[in-house]
């Protein structure tokens, strides 16, 4: 049986007509084509279709590849289902990789001018492992420069845009990566996190998205592996299970990178059966008013701290001693040690530094002025705030805190300058939040905590204990059952009435939750 090809989702008259099949869970996307239920080229068409009409609106997948060229690919996918062979579950699947990673075929820009024209000699690992999985490389998802920011725009490219309002932010760095789920026009997409990078947009965008525990998914290959200990990459979707089943493909050793975990990351595709009951969740809020707050970011996540009441587990407040100002100092140390030596070699080339954004300069020359001694203590304060996340998880079993302390705010500003009367001293000052996951090194899973007051998504980090990956993943997966924030579509796409999604409509009896 065979997919229709669409059907209006609302009445609303801002909304596109969208196609059936990319309404579906990259879980059941993948059985309906390795059931022959739909084929790798109605797949692929469908997607092309959507974003034809939704992306020139948000600007969310860039440098894409002929559409000629990928229907061949597609038909390819197809002809070897046809001869019983299968390249994974991701077979026939569109995805196009954020544009910080490396592709061989496709330019690899990192938001820079200088590099319009790269073609990196080897994939990114992650690349590498979707397209054994099975994918077909659409294109790139746009990041800002070099990833650095949490607001997406370049001057390559442009600016990606909100999936729930287009004069918005779609935050970042994988902001492109967000949008393209939330607006359809990937089943699932991988991103990278270093500063929230993952998690943020998935919060303004009404997404999940993983930080996986360091050293989870290997990085890479990069010329230098040992200090790289801030960034990770991970899987973002729409619904914990589609993420689970990516990280699978994502994880695992890879002898090139030495301080990643062992294994094969197997143990992420078995299905999730959902386990909440009597978790203990611990509320971190605003950090005892350390950080700065948009009127109703706290009050939208506490509403969705009520879904875990109801799922059975304790959630109460929970509190840190931790002088907070110098974890602080230690992360814009190690931050800008690292960028810097990551970026020495555009720096000290005249023509690339002249196109260095303002913020790329400042990072660069704020990490050459440090001296060892510094970068040394840096490091002995992110240990004490890991021995103190210890600790905390003593009492608690996860911890949570807002993905943002705002909401989306105006593309057309580079970043917050204040919030709620108190000045933001650096362009990503405002974004203070995330580094607790960041610097201690835990899994952090990003859901969506609903809508503020102006109808803006806003979402929760949930932090796990180190290395407890697969622990977090069934937490969230009993939250994205009990939830119905994701019911609520982007109003480029509307949504299915009276289900709490599409695919529900077309597969009502499909396991869209577990493995295919």
């Amino acid at each position: 049986m065979m997919v229709s090809n669409a059907v209006p989702l609302t009445d609303s008259p801002h909304a596109i007509e969208i196609p059936e099949i990319p309404t579906l869970s990259a879980l059941d996307l993948s059985r309906a084509i390795h059931a022959r239920q739909v084929s790798c080229v109605e797949v692929m068409t469908a997607y092309l279709d959507q974003i034809d009409a939704v992306n020139p609106k948000v600007n969310a997948i860039v440098s894409m590849r002929p559409r000629d060229a990928l229907l061949a690919d597609a038909r390819r996918a197809d002809d070897e289902l046809l001869a019983g062979r299968s390249r994974g579950w991701m077979h026939g699947m569109p995805q196009a990789p954020k544009d910080l990673a490396a592709t061989t075929d496709i330019v690899t820009t990192r938001g820079f001018r200088g590099l319009r024209d790269n073609l990196p000699p080897e994939d990114a690992i992650v690349v590498a492992r979707a397209r054994a999985a099975g994918a077909i490389l659409i294109g790139k998802t746009n990041t800002p420069e070099f990833g650095l920011g949490s607001h997406t725009y370049n001057a390559v490219f442009g600016t990606t845009l909100n999936a729930w309002d287009q004069r918005l932010s779609a935050g970042g760095s994988s902001g492109g990566a967000a949008v393209a789920i939330a607006a359809h026009l990937l089943p699932v997409a991988d991103g990278s996190d270093m500063m929230g990078s993952l998690r943020n947009p998935a919060g303004w965008n009404n997404i999940y998205g993983l930080r996986p525990s360091m050293g989870q998914v290997p990085a890479g290959p990069a010329p230098e592996v040992f200090f790289q200990q801030l960034t990770c990459e991970g899987p973002m979707g729409r619904t914990v299970a589609d993420l689970a089943m990516l990280l699978a493909t994502q994880a695992g050793d890879d002898p090139r990178t030495p301080l990643a975990r062992s294994g094969d990351g197997s143990e992420f595709a078995a299905p999730l059966i959902g386990i909440a009951q009597g978790a203990r969740i611990g509320w971190l809020a605003d950090l005892g008013g350390h950080l700065a707050t948009e009127p109703g970011v706290l009050d939208t996540c506490e509403g969705a701290l009520k879904i875990f009441s109801d799922m059975g587990c304790h959630v109460e407040a929970a509190r840190t001693d931790f002088d907070m100002s110098r974890l602080w100092q230690a992360w814009v140390t190690l931050r800008s040690f690292l960028v810097s030596g990551g970026l020495q070699a555009l720096y000290d080339n005249p023509v690339a530094r002249d196109l260095l954004k303002p913020e790329a300069i400042w990072e660069i020359e704020t990490g050459r002025a440090l001296t060892g001694a510094q970068v040394f203590a840096a490091s002995v304060i992110r240990s004490a705030w890991y021995q103190e996340i210890l600790r905390l998880f003593e009492c608690h079993d996860y911890l949570v805190l807002p993905t943002a302390q705002v909401f989306p705010f105006d593309a057309t500003q580079h970043w917050p300058l204040e919030i709620a009367g108190r000045t933001m001293d650096s362009y990503h000052r405002w974004m203070e939040v995330v580094i607790p996951g960041s610097m201690a090194g835990v899994p952090v899973l990003a859901v969506p905590a609903g809508f503020g007051p102006g109808g803006l998504p806003m979402g929760l980090q949930i932090l796990g204990r180190p290395r407890a990956d697969r622990a977090l993943l069934e937490l969230g997966h009993a939250y994205d059952l009990a939830q119905g924030f994701t019911a609520r579509r982007s109003p480029l796409v509307g949504g299915c009435k009276n289900s709490r999604s599409k695919q529900d409509c077309l597969f009502p009896d499909a396991g869209k939750r577990s493995a295919p």
